[in-house]
């Protein structure tokens, strides 16, 4: 119950301070097995696609993130993994295994998940390169649906390295599905999904009128 009502809570409050609107442009809510994967600019990125996406669906999609931030303390830990369902990683593979074994473990069970390949926080107004993961991730389940997503404005809300929030419309751009091509290289691969989050941004961020 404690943790139903914080997840409720925090739902709440990202929608208050963002908005976390949802604009499935490309695609529609759905049960299928999906790996979601967005432009990463504030640490309020997980919240809002979480929030944006149907209440039946959150349950069943699991945010990867980084083991070192999320792990950090018991109730960054409570919020990540018990209150949004989220799935902790060694990105500087410190510790023992294949950081992304359990997100394949997930997908090999059927869920959801919902990564970040540019692996860090970047500015806001660029996609920065794709790390390996989503291609390994794309070649090992090819029925997964890969779905591009577009959070903008976020970066204005937390900007990086401020602890302050400006409350902020956001919306979080769900794009059409991709999937890897026969005989399509890694390095092709990773940056056809790039610029498909990119195509997503509002004319504005991209630079237009």
């Amino acid at each position: 119950m404690i943790v139903a009502a914080a997840r409720a809570a925090l739902i709440v409050a990202v929608r208050v301070l963002v908005g976390a609107r949802a604009d499935w442009a490309g695609c529609r809510p759905s049960p299928r097995r999906r790996i979601y994967f967005a432009n990463h600019a504030s640490h309020f990125d997980t919240l809002a696609v979480v929030a944006a996406l149907p209440r039946p669906f959150r349950a069943t999609t699991h945010p990867v993130a980084a083991r070192d931030y999320w792990g950090a303390s018991r109730l960054k830990r409570f919020f990540a993994v018990d209150c949004l369902n989220a799935v902790l990683i060694d990105r500087d593979r410190k510790g023992e295994g294949d950081p992304l074994a359990p997100v394949e473990a997930l997908l090999q069970s059927g869920r959801s998940v919902l990564i970040f390949p540019e692996g860090t926080r970047g500015s806001g107004e660029a996609v920065a390169p794709f790390k390996s993961g989503l291609h390994r991730l794309a070649r090992r389940f090819p029925g997964a649906e890969l779905v591009p997503v577009h959070l903008d404005n976020l970066a204005r809300v937390m900007p990086k390295g401020s602890i302050l929030i400006v409350p902020m419309t956001c919306t979080a751009h769900f794009g059409a599905p991709l999937a890897l091509e026969p005989g399509e290289t890694r390095e092709a691969f990773l940056e056809r999904a790039r610029l498909a989050v990119e195509a997503l941004a509002p004319a504005r961020a991209r630079g237009g009128a």
